[in-house]
């Protein structure tokens, strides 16, 4: 079990955008392996590979009470979306901050499997959020960017303070 570093808000390596999964291999599946370790032992639902600082276009999500229905992402694209609503959002690179963000509220994305595997799915509610959250990240936008400069401000000044305390 490898855990990865997360890395931190306002860290401007989280600015950078991931390039796309060239061949789905060992090294890839290792990489799924460490991610999915890390998203669980945070504790989170979802983790992008540019937040553990790998410019790579995967995403792994487990939004289940159980913790045991890991969905893996390569490569992900949006082909579908209606609706709008906003839930409260955190972030494990944005610890302890949680604000609404407005997002689709029913998506299909596309995308390549832990096998390389092309597949469709169709998602709502707080899946359709997330994956969206996620994708974010592999454009280097973090969700408290949709948030007002004041805000930012605020929550980057405050999670200076956490950091502050813990060292």
């Amino acid at each position: 079990m490898a855990l990865l570093p997360i890395l931190q808000y306002p860290d401007e390596r989280l600015h950078r955008v991931a390039q796309p999964v060239k061949a789905v291999d060992i090294k890839i599946n290792q990489l799924i392996k460490d991610m999915a370790d890390t998203m669980y032992a945070a504790p989170g639902i979802g983790l992008a590979a540019t937040q553990v600082d790998v410019l790579l276009r995967i995403v792994v999500i487990d939004n289940s009470a159980s913790h045991d229905q890991l969905r893996v992402f390569i490569n992900p694209e949006i082909i579908a979306h209606s609706g709008v609503s906003a839930f409260e959002e955190g972030c494990l690179s944005v610890p302890g901050i949680y604000e609404k963000v407005p997002r689709a509220d029913r998506i299909t994305v596309r995308a390549l499997d832990a096998q390389g595997q092309s597949f469709d799915l169709k998602a709502e509610g707080l899946l359709a959020v997330c994956i969206q959250h996620e994708m974010d990240h592999l454009e280097g936008k973090v969700f408290v960017e949709y948030l007002s400069r004041l805000k930012q401000q605020r929550i980057a000044e405050k999670l200076k303070k956490q950091r502050r305390r813990t060292m």
